[in-house]
């Protein structure tokens, strides 16, 4: 994606990335007709071979205040290995660096996924006092005799202390979708090799083991989910990202969540357009409400498919009170719980009603299902102003292969149009790809030309819809010559097999919900206000130079942060 906007390096010379790295010798592979690497499970773990040097670290949490220590926890094959702490944005910064730590070898056990690796601390570093919050990269590495390096990565947040913050928003990072997309180890939340046949996802994972390759870092031009080709008729589907993951030796889902393909873009954009913000985790959401009350603005991005009833709790309170709520983000679904202070995620998905041990309890209200569940009861309209059942896929494999990849705008009149000089009916984003991957969206009806909530799915009456598309649940599979589908319509899926609240259905019936949208909405809650744009994607529009959609990202957070008063 060569327009997509890059931080300048003025100085790369410290920066493992920019030396030869993770290049092992060539080696035969044997394949068969029936394979097929988008529908295979494939997952990182190390060689453990002592002729083979690598090096993997974890931290033991995910985010810290300044002035508190960060204890490191390694495993290396080699003699001696480097650690390098910087932090991350339009101009990256190196702020601790270790060299020549002495290289111990420990065992992945193996269920590291769901237990934790319980390596030993391999380094500690106390962080400044004066430490900004941030997102820092932590670059483990480790030399080959010929020169070449293996380089993993891991990250920590630096949380805001200030108890009075002024012009300044809080970035809340979608932590816990990127956990469940690990799935370094063995298992995730969508695949892996749990369960007595080895071949399930794990209901449960740790934090305490290291993040798979390319959620954390990313090479420039690596591809996104939406198709960068409207593929012609008769074309047989295409998955970019499968094959360039697999090509390139980086987890299968490198694309689907994590800081370098999604939040990073916002961060390096809003630092560029001269944005003060700070920065937590989900985690930090979860245990510590009251980071976010010191805040009058609070922003989402990219991907924030799962959450907990105590972090929603927190954001309703705080857009209740007045708090103003920005989520350029998609794919709001799952209920999870989290344990043991937040080392594991805990998410049974489509299993819930059949294996959740909370079913059936005095707290079955946090069962770890879809939130338009009935049995939960509580959908992402209320908080956000859209669901993520209504929506889910557009613009990649056989999801709408040729849409419109753009939201149609229905309400140009709206404030978070000015400057646009948008037209009802006009198509925005298009070229960037900002309406792809997964959606969220509403059960909706037209009135004279113009879209409304129906409610039937729970949204609330405030809710403004301003511009949408099409999505879908499933893929829509037709007979073509050598078609090959990632899920297609006949696979059962987490996603294909949660039903929103009201859809129906009897046994073996198709899904009543195979067809929804993806939403731009604005909505009041309490003394506060919500805007979403429901689309993973809408970053692709701040990364690649899109007019409007960073005109409408300024409106947005312009307004919210006070500068503008329409």
């Amino acid at each position: 994606m060569s327009n997509e906007s890059r931080p300048k390096h003025p100085a790369v010379d410290w920066m493992p990335e920019f030396k030869p790295m993770n290049v092992v010798k060539r080696h035969s592979l044997a394949m068969h007709p029936g394979d097929a690497w988008h529908l295979a499970h494939w997952y990182e773990k190390p060689r453990e071979d002592p002729s083979v040097p690598e090096v993997y670290t974890y931290t033991d949490l995910l985010s810290y205040e300044p002035g508190e220590e960060v204890a490191f926890h390694t495993s290396t094959t080699a003699r001696k290995w480097t650690l390098q702490v910087y932090r991350d944005g339009n101009v990256p910064a190196l702020v601790h660096e270790a060299r020549d730590l002495d290289g111990a070898f420990h065992a992945t056990p193996a269920r590291a996924y769901r237990d934790g690796c319980g390596w030993p601390v391999s380094h500690r570093w106390r962080l400044p006092a004066d430490l900004g919050s941030g997102f820092y990269r932590v670059a483990s590495r480790c030399v080959f005799e010929d020169g070449a390096s293996f380089v993993q990565h891991h990250f920590f947040v630096v949380r805001p202390v200030d108890p009075a913050p002024k012009g300044r928003f809080l970035l809340i990072l979608p932590t816990s979708t990127w956990l469940a997309y690990n799935d370094w180890g063995g298992a995730n939340s969508y695949d892996g090799i749990d369960g007595d046949g080895a071949d399930q996802f794990s209901p449960t994972l740790s934090t305490e083991r290291p993040w798979t390759r390319g959620l954390l870092w990313l090479p420039p031009g690596a591809p996104r989910l939406c198709d960068p080709i409207k593929r012609p008729a008769w074309e047989a589907p295409r998955y970019p990202t499968k094959e360039w993951a697999f090509t390139n030796g980086f987890a299968q889902f490198f694309a689907s969540a994590g800081w370098a393909q999604f939040d990073r873009h916002f961060v390096v954009w809003a630092e560029r357009e001269g944005y003060a913000f700070d920065m937590i985790t989900q985690t930090d959401l979860h245990y510590r409400p009251e980071i976010l009350a010191r805040y009058g603005t609070a922003v989402i991005v990219g991907h924030d498919e799962y959450w907990t009833k105590e972090m929603r709790d927190t954001v309703d309170a705080f857009v209740d009170a007045g708090g103003k709520m920005a989520r350029f983000a998609g794919n709001f679904l799952w209920q999870v719980r989290l344990e043991a202070e937040g080392r594991r995620q805990v998410c049974y998905k489509a299993r819930a009603h059949a294996e959740d041990p909370v079913r059936g309890t005095d707290r079955k209200e946090l069962l770890s299902g879809a939130w338009e569940d009935p049995a939960i009861g509580r959908p992402g309209a209320t908080t956000f102003g859209v669901n993520g059942l209504q929506g889910v896929y557009s613009s990649w494999g056989a999801f709408i292969p040729r849409a419109s990849r753009g939201f149609t705008v229905y309400r140009p009149g709206h404030w978070a149009f000015d400057g646009t000089e948008t037209h009802y009916g006009d198509v925005i984003g298009d070229e960037a790809g900002i309406f792809a991957y997964e959606v969220d969206g509403l059960d909706y009806t037209f009135r004279r030309g113009l879209p409304y909530p129906t409610g039937d799915d729970g949204a609330p009456p405030s809710i403004e819809i301003l511009a949408m598309a099409p999505a879908v649940r499933v893929e829509e599979e037709h007979r073509g010559e050598g078609f090959r589908y990632y899920i297609g319509n006949g696979r059962q899926t987490s996603t294909t097999s949660a039903k929103p609240a009201g859809a129906g259905g009897e046994s073996g019936e198709r899904d009543p919900q195979r067809y929804g949208s993806g939403m731009v909405v604005s909505m009041t809650r309490g003394q506060g206000e919500v805007f979403t744009a429901g689309s993973c994607e809408w970053l692709t529009g701040l990364a690649r130079g899109d007019f409007c959609t960073q005109q409408i990202t300024r409106n947005v957070l312009d307004r919210f942060l006070g500068r503008l008063t329409r």
